[in-house]
């Protein structure tokens, strides 16, 4: 799962599951288990791919910032043994398809590339605890790197629907690794900003006064899913200013459904066992009156 990384977060500021009532709760739907069938699968920029599944169960219940368990061994293959988590770029209720941006990053998601259109690939989800939009919500900033964006585009949706007014941040090493700006201008928001280290755009400076701009001019939440350089800006903002954060985290997964209990976000070695990130997230919140460590 793309976002910032959980095995990271212990020298990150606290974050605490989202509530488990309350109008702030996440919806969470038992998730299901098919052989969803490959509809479309190729290249969508130089970095990414794109993938839609048929898949009617999970299309019915996905919620923005849930994602899927994929498994990429064919048939009587024994390798690669667990499936890989990928989160859910967006859906159609309707048609029943789901739909994935997935960058290669090892053997797995090389594997992956070579599914093609009629292929049936054995699918869960949707899992994990997503995004919440608060309900007096009118205007909401999002904070995007690399593929972590890909968790985020399908919140810019929902948002759009309701009348919130979204600003994105996109954020990447290089233009080719841009992702996720033309999902967040189809879904409507009002603001799409497109950074990269190239030409120092995506520097704390620069990024951290569009922020502070936005902040300053009023926003309810920051959601930020990627980088734990964004994730740092969104919470000191939060500090000076009491909004809220919500971002989603990465761990390395076994089965996504808290069984295996190896996505725990703490450090070795505690007493207790933290939070999981497939079980308890992956969304997690920061609140703004807790110290930015």
């Amino acid at each position: 799962m793309v976002g910032a990384s959980a095995g990271a977060t212990g020298s990150l500021p606290r974050l605490a599951r989202l509530p488990e009532t309350g109008p702030s709760a996440p919806r969470v739907a038992p998730p299901a288990l098919l052989e969803a069938a490959v509809v479309t699968h190729g290249l969508i920029a130089p970095e990414y791919w794109r993938l839609v599944l048929d898949a009617p169960a999970i299309a019915r219940t996905v919620e923005p910032g849930q994602f899927a368990m994929l498994t990429v061994a064919r048939g009587e293959e024994s390798w690669p043994v667990l499936p890989r988590p990928m989160a859910i770029y967006g859906w159609d209720r309707a048609g029943g398809r789901i739909e994935i941006v997935y960058r290669v990053v090892g053997e797995g998601t090389r594997r992956l590339t070579r599914w093609s259109c009629g292929d049936r690939i054995v699918t869960v989800g949707p899992l994990g605890r997503g995004f919440v939009l608060l309900p007096a919500a009118q205007r909401i900033v999002l904070l995007g790197r690399g593929i972590g964006t890909c968790s985020l585009t399908a919140l810019a949706g929902v948002a759009a629907a309701r009348g919130i007014a979204v600003h994105a941040l996109v954020s990447a090493r290089h233009s080719d690794a841009l992702v996720g700006g033309e999902a967040y201008r189809a879904a409507g928001a009002v603001e799409v900003r497109e950074v990269v280290d190239t030409d120092g755009s995506s520097g704390v400076g620069p990024v951290g006064a569009w922020l502070a701009e936005n902040c300053r001019t009023g926003v309810d939440q920051i959601y930020a899913c990627g980088s734990d350089r964004l994730l740092r800006l969104a919470l000191e903002m939060a500090r000076a200013t009491g909004t809220g954060v919500q971002v989603s985290l990465e761990a390395h997964m076994a089965c996504g459904l808290g069984f295996c209990h190896g996505c725990a976000t703490g450090h070795p070695g505690l007493v207790e066992e933290s939070p999981l990130v497939c079980r308890d997230g992956p969304v997690f919140r920061h609140l703004p009156s807790a110290p930015v460590a």
